[in-house]
This record gives structure tokens, sequence and C-alpha cells, in this order.
């Protein structure tokens, strides 16, 4: 059995994360970093610490569904501490900082790094390269919606989107993103692609990526019903990144897509 640890098991995904892992034929829970208290019920003998070094001396392949500081810390322990267990890391949100810290740390462990963990994102993303290269004369809008809860926007994985979107069109993302318009602001340029984002309720996620031209356009569309989607994927992602060599693995390298 493959031990899993989990960073962000408080969250909304490391609770599914512990139910998942309960009924899995392949892996178990073997340990939960929490920085206060845990409350909801583990298996016996499941390792509950606030200490990074020892969360990863009781796993085999640690999942991180947690917040950039979480996350900053067990990159800086794999990477000042010498930690050597890999990552399936799904946080969003990070500075230039912690993703350095990222790039670092693969250089000694495996680490699969994916804004969403969901398998229909991933095959979207492959969607959106093609379209985006094959209707070059189109214009991009993306359109994401989440919970009022969530605290980052745009959402990672509409970034990612935008990011396949513009590789695929030879773009640099920052020079065309724009992520709000407001007053008169003139025409559309040829080469931005819009990335929006909407707040409310108890939205899991929504993501459209619309390709529009004069007298046709196309959207694709991505929506997450049930946050478990994320939790089984990061489940799939760990049971195979355990085999892989040191090195910065997508999602899609899972699939083989």
């Amino acid at each position: 059995m493959i031990k899993v640890g989990i960073v962000g098991s408080t969250g909304r995904v490391g609770s599914l994360l512990i139910d998942d892992l309960a009924t899995d034929s392949e892996a178990k829970l073997s340990a939960c970093h929490v920085y206060d208290e845990l409350k909801k019920p583990v298996p016996e003998g499941t390792v509950v610490t606030n200490d990074m070094g020892a969360l990863l001396d009781a796993s085999d392949v640690i999942i991180d569904f947690s917040a950039p500081v979480a996350t900053e810390a067990l990159l800086t322990q794999i990477v000042e501490n010498g930690g050597n267990k890999p990552l399936v890391i799904a946080t969003t949100g990070f500075s230039k900082h912690q993703q350095n810290l990222l790039i670092e740390a693969s250089k000694k462990v495996p680490i699969l790094y994916a804004t969403n963990m969901s398998l229909g994102i991933a095959v979207l993303n492959k969607l959106v390269s093609l379209a985006s290269k094959t209707l070059k004369e189109f214009d991009i809008e993306i359109v994401e919606q989440h919970h009022r809860y969530k605290v980052d926007s745009p959402s990672g994985t509409a970034l990612t989107l935008a990011e396949h979107a513009a590789k695929a069109r030879d773009l640099d993302l920052d020079s065309v993103r724009v992520s709000g318009r407001d007053g008169d602001i003139g025409a559309r340029t040829k080469d931005e692609i819009g990335v929006m984002s909407l707040r409310g309720g108890d939205i899991v996620g929504r993501h459209t990526v619309g390709l529009y031209n004069d007298g046709e356009f196309i959207e694709l569309h991505h929506t997450a019903t049930a946050r478990n989607t994320f939790s089984k994927g990061a489940i799939k992602a760990a049971k195979w990144l355990v085999n892989q060599d040191a090195g910065l693995y997508s999602i899609n390298d899972c699939l083989g897509l």
C-alpha cells in the first residue's frame, strides 16, 4: 500500500482525500499536517503533526491542497532539509518566490504540479491549445466561476488555460492578459486574452474558454459538480508519481496526454 500524507487536511478537499483514501485499494492515509486542530476522524496510527519533516518521514508521497504559506514550508523542507518524498501539489496563488521554490524542489524530488486535478480539465487544456493554434483569427475570452470563499483570482485553472492559449500562438501571457474592463477603454486588441472571474454561492468550479470570430464562435466548457473530482484525480496522480524520477510534471504527464 502506498502511504499518503496530506497537507491541507482540514480543508474541503483535504477532508475528501481522507474519505477517498479510506476506500482505496492501493493507497492509504499515513499522515496529516495541521496548523491547528484536525476534527475529522482518521484511521488509527495516522500521524497528525505540524512538522513537515515528520509528515515526510511517515509517507511515501505527499498530496498538498493547502495555502501558499503551507506549500512554501513543505518546499523549504525539501530544498533546505533534505526531504526526499514525491509531492502532488494543487495549491494555487503562488508568489514568484514560491514558484522558484517549486522549481528548486523538483530538482531533488518528483513533483506533479497542477492548478486543477480534474481529468476533464487536463483534456480541456489540450483542446484549448489546438483551438487557439488553429483558429488564430479568433478572439479568446476565458470566464471562471467559483464559490464565494475562493481567495485567489483569476483561478489557477483559468490562468493555466490562458497559458495554453497564449503559448499556442507564441504569445507572452503577461503581455496580453486582461482581467478587468471598465470605462472607455477602446476596442479590443488583436492578441488580447481576457480572463474574467465570477464569485458566488457554492459553485465548485466552472471554466469557459470562448473563441469568437465574425459569423461564428466556439465555447468550450468544463463544470465540476463535486469536489472529490479533485481528490480522486490527486490520488491517481500520487500513485503514478511514486515511480517517477525527480522533475516537474503535469497532470497531462500522468495521463499520457
